[in-house]
């Protein structure tokens, strides 16, 4: 029997067509699948009398509805995460055991190939992280393994005809969770300036830019590649946005080759 296998697959932002070649053949391939939907009540559980961080029905997440536009087999486990803005670590760690419980319990069971299904890269913010952290441990022999998807900052400077770098610039990425300073730092120290989960910032965030003299050419994005995508100039936007939203701060080129 081969050695079992835990694989982060990215599935890009949410257009079913941004999805690579080999995600599809491991998802088709998977014994079972793994699919992040919000945790009810935020508590990390699934419904009353269900198994421990499996989701209730009627909760299709970003992540399945992508998956299940390239699979047909019915391998597929919805696993509840604690995905919104004010999710405590409580939630969060209760989340991560509840959809570890449901990997090891496919393992134990005889599967040799577990999938979990990640919105843009695994390696990038991903809740894949904290699931391959807390299963490895708990299967021998566990090999882990991930297949890289589009990010949103990819998908969005597509879809805005927006060039996140050239030349010699450079370029920073960083969750605007992490609060003003780091953002403020990252627009003053990198020519490109990226900031995920914009959510309930985006207001301050976008002051930042503005005092900052640099909101000509910044674009806002949400809910990429699906119905009610919003894609606009943040100088456009006026109030929060959704959790999973991004941010493009281009830097500033004046000629063409400027930056070479």
């Amino acid at each position: 029997m081969s050695a079992p296998a835990l694989v982060g697959v990215g599935m890009g932002p949410g257009d079913p067509e941004l999805v690579t070649v080999k995600a599809v053949r491991v998802l088709r391939e998977a014994d079972l699948v793994l699919v992040p939907v919000m945790a009810t009540g935020e508590q990390g559980l699934g419904p009353p009398g269900g198994s421990r961080g499996v989701a209730p029905p009627g909760q299709q997440g970003r992540a399945e509805a992508t998956v299940r536009a390239h699979v047909s087999h019915d391998r597929i486990t919805r696993v509840a995460f604690a995905l919104t803005e004010g999710a405590g670590m409580a939630e969060r760690e209760a989340a991560w055991g509840g959809a570890a419980d449901a990997a090891v319990a496919a393992f134990e069971g005889g599967a040799c190939l577990v999938a979990f299904a990640t919105i843009g890269d695994p390696n990038v913010y991903s809740t894949f992280t904290y699931l391959a952290a807390t299963v490895r441990p708990r299967v021998p022999g566990l090999t882990v393994a991930t297949v890289p998807g589009i990010t949103a900052m990819q998908d969005l400077a597509a879809r805005s005809g927006t060039v996140l770098c050239e030349g010699r610039e450079t370029l920073a990425l960083l969750p605007l969770t992490a609060g003003l300073v780091p953002f403020k730092e990252a627009l003053a120290r990198f020519d490109t300036v990226v900031g995920y989960k914009s959510g309930s910032h985006l207001p301050e965030v976008l002051a930042a830019v503005r005092d900052a003299g640099r909101l000509d050419g910044a674009v806002h994005g949400a809910s990429l590649g699906l119905p009610g995508e919003d894609i606009r100039p943040a100088a456009e936007v006026t109030g929060p946005a959704p959790y999973l939203s991004t941010l493009l701060v281009p830097g500033r080129r004046h000629h063409r080759g400027g930056k070479l």
